[in-house]
């Protein structure tokens, strides 16, 4: 897993705002467009930043009437802070986070979600901007396909409403990588 100096603007200014609200050490565990763009070096825009866990959970409330969509930093900054409490993903994530930048923030520690599981976590949505997202981090990695299958079978598979749709979905993006694999 990568560490990167430093948050890129717009990001940052938001996010030393963020940090001068949070009142102790605050983790956000941060998935979606802005780990694949800000650590993973995939060009393409994202207006907020997902986060499953904002810990301690005292933080949450503050941060997010700050940073979440519509709030002061939104209206500044025209990115947001968003929560996400339905993702969908694997059960160990927590053991393989990494903390993107040391010492940037006083209070903040952002931590991604490694890429596999970065990419499980696109699944059940499975937009096109997923599917380049898992192209990107496939290319850029690169993604140990047995890897992402075991992961998937053993940590997320259960959890899914509709696994079979997922089983599919899941062979698809495989041989879409696969494919992308051989044409380079």
């Amino acid at each position: 897993m990568r560490e990167i100096d430093r948050i890129a603007e717009p990001w940052n200014a938001f996010l030393q705002e963020l940090d001068g609200h949070a009142t102790e050490e605050t983790r956000l565990d941060c998935m979606g467009g802005f780990v694949v763009t800000t650590l993973y070096g995939f060009s393409r825009a994202t207006a907020d930043l997902d986060v499953l866990l904002i810990a301690p959970q005292e933080q949450r409330k503050p941060l997010l009437e700050l940073g979440a969509r519509g709030g002061a930093l939104h209206k500044k900054h025209g990115i947001y802070l968003d929560f996400v409490s339905v993702a969908r993903v694997p059960d160990e994530y927590e053991s393989r986070l990494t903390e993107m930048v040391s010492g940037q923030y006083k209070h903040l520690r952002l931590c991604a979600l490694d890429p596999y599981d970065l990419a499980l976590s696109k699944l059940e949505r499975n937009i096109q901007r997923d599917r380049d997202d898992v192209k990107h981090l496939a290319r850029s990695i690169p993604l140990d396909l047995e890897v992402l299958r075991d992961r998937y079978e053993k940590e997320l598979r259960w959890q899914l409403g509709n696994p079979r749709r997922e089983d599919l979905t899941l062979k698809l993006w495989i041989e879409m990588i696969a494919e992308d694999r051989t044409a380079r």
